[in-house]
């Protein structure tokens, strides 16, 4: 028999060991810097706006004046949503979507949004 190493415990108990701490990953995306934002805390207003009102030019000049704040989109497939967008690039838009679980974050291509309407 080989002598207890740890003349304070018991020879037939293993070692115990510190509880495993994975290291820290800080986000990919700073605070403050383009991309993906934090989400909105509030849900997106509880209207749909008229599409007679809504934005035909869409292109990333006119939709960048919604960055940060509840647009409506309708898209080309005939889906329409609550987004809060957080990035506009020159091709494509990413931000968070609202579904009936909360904010989503999402991106697509500019080329399928046919309106928009800003609710400032």
């Amino acid at each position: 028999m080989f002598p207890n190493p740890f003349p304070n415990r018991p020879a037939n108990r293993p070692p115990v060991h510190p509880p495993f701490n994975p290291p820290f990953n800080p986000p990919l995306t700073p605070p403050g810097a383009p991309g993906r934002n934090d989400a909105p805390r509030t849900p997106p207003p509880d209207y749909v706006p008229a599409r007679a009102r809504a934005s035909r030019a869409v292109d990333p000049g006119a939709i960048s004046g919604c960055l940060n704040s509840f647009m409506y989109v309708w898209l080309t497939n005939g889906q329409a949503f609550w987004m809060f967008p957080t990035f506009v690039g020159r091709r494509s838009i990413s931000g968070f979507r609202w579904s009936r679980f909360g904010w989503v974050y999402t991106g697509f291509d500019l080329r399928l949004v046919e309106s928009f309407f800003c609710a400032r």
